[in-house]
């Protein structure tokens, strides 16, 4: 794709952004990159993504562990698990997707789990040779296919809505999927949630019921005291040996920019601005930070539907803005605070009716309990919102932007 649209020249790889500094009189960023100085941009459009940074929470004794440890994000390929005494703490989404194939080789397989997860039958379909072909040959019939895909995603929002019949639908079938893949009566105990259903992010899976079934996996729900040269010490004092740890302990979801110092009009820093939580317009523009747009910015993220939608959205939402902006060389357009502000109020109220706010522990929410990663509500109901550009939600300085025609998306 790089060579077809020639995007080589335009590509700086392993370039850490360090800082971003709005430039008044300039008008324009002025990023610093490790290694090779500053760049300068009109508009800065951060992807940072909402899981980009793994996390490993601060076991005491974590480095006295003998043995090989590595977060599921950063995979150490170079390490053999065939026989292996192998550890994995976390038992949510990661875990879901490596712990079926770490248990088939693996000497024998220890899951440490804190809390069950609600998990719903994946049923996987993989496309035939011949209908890869047929939507390579009549792409209407992938268009179609993949709005069929959409709609029936779309539907599933239901369930994560406080007190509805999709959601008491959603439990009997989480549930009967449990049962279906799990005999042992004590097992099924101990992955039976106890909170809400979509409080959490609801996961699918085939397979991993049927892993934690093997005779070389146990699940561990005790607590860990600690990490130590052997393993790990959980609370009742057993000390669980480990030649391998492997942490699916998650991301620092709260953490949307990391260590980049972003400075905005009047020198604000975003870091600071989102002390308290992070919040954007849309989930792409802050008051105060001209011609910064996000890409899966603060409440663009799902839990029913594919996010790649949102991103599209979002995409064409800054490509619109770009058509008018860019033509005018002096010119800068940011979010009016009080657009933002009531915005977030409504985003907010309309939480109140979501599993999302319900009382569970989930990196959805920061620690005061605000909602901050997920979308209150349907792709389409995003779209309906950011389809279109609406110059009246911003300020711009500068000189002034052309009228132009705009359609409904």
């Amino acid at each position: 794709m790089a060579a077809r649209f020639a995007l080589g020249p335009h590509l700086n790889f392993n370039a850490e952004v360090t800082s971003a500094v709005w430039d008044v009189e300039k008008v324009l960023w002025r990023l610093q990159v490790a290694g090779s100085g500053e760049h300068t941009a009109r508009v800065f459009i951060p992807a940072w993504g909402q899981l980009n940074t793994p996390l490993v929470p601060d076991f005491p004794g974590i480095e006295e562990f003998r043995g090989i440890a590595f977060h599921s994000a950063r995979w150490d390929h170079g390490v053999d698990l065939a026989g292996k005494k192998v550890i994995s703490i976390g038992s949510a989404a990661s875990a879901v997707q490596y712990v079926p194939e770490v248990a088939k080789v693996a000497g024998r397989l220890e899951v440490f789990q804190r809390s069950a997860n609600w998990i719903m039958p994946r049923n996987q379909v993989v496309f035939s040779a011949e209908q890869l072909d047929t939507f390579e040959e009549r792409p209407e019939t992938f268009e179609q296919s993949r709005r069929t895909l959409h709609d029936f995603r779309e539907s599933g929002f239901e369930r994560t809505r406080h007190d509805t019949d999709a959601q008491r639908a959603g439990v009997d079938q989480a549930l009967a999927h449990l049962e279906a893949q799990v005999p042992d009566p004590e097992l099924r105990r101990k992955l039976t949630p106890d909170y809400e259903f979509g409080c959490k992010r609801i996961l699918r899976s085939d397979d991993y019921y049927p892993a934690l079934t093997r005779g070389n996996v146990e699940l561990v729900t005790e607590g860990i005291e600690a990490i130590v040269p052997e393993g790990v010490r959980t609370r009742d004092g057993r000390v669980h040996e480990a030649d391998v740890i492997i942490y699916g302990t998650g991301f620092s979801s709260q953490a949307f920019l990391g260590d980049l110092q972003v400075i905005g009009a009047a020198g604000g820093n975003l870091q600071d601005r989102w002390a308290e939580g992070a919040e954007a317009y849309l989930g792409m523009s802050v008051d105060g930070f001209p011609n910064m747009f996000m890409i899966y910015g603060p409440n663009t993220n799902l839990n029913h539907n594919s996010i790649i939608t949102m991103l599209e959205i979002q995409q064409a939402y800054i490509l619109e803005v770009l058509e008018h902006l860019l033509p005018v060389p002096q010119a800068a357009v940011e979010v009016r605070g009080q657009v933002l502000a009531s915005y977030n109020t409504a985003l907010q109220d309309a939480m109140e009716g979501s599993a999302f706010s319900s009382d569970c522990s989930s990196w959805y929410k920061n620690a005061a309990g605000k909602v901050i990663n997920n979308w209150s509500g349907t792709v389409e109901e995003y779209r309906s919102l950011a389809g279109q550009w609406r110059p009246a939600d911003y300020l711009v300085s500068g000189a002034a932007l052309p009228v132009r025609e705009t359609t409904e998306v």
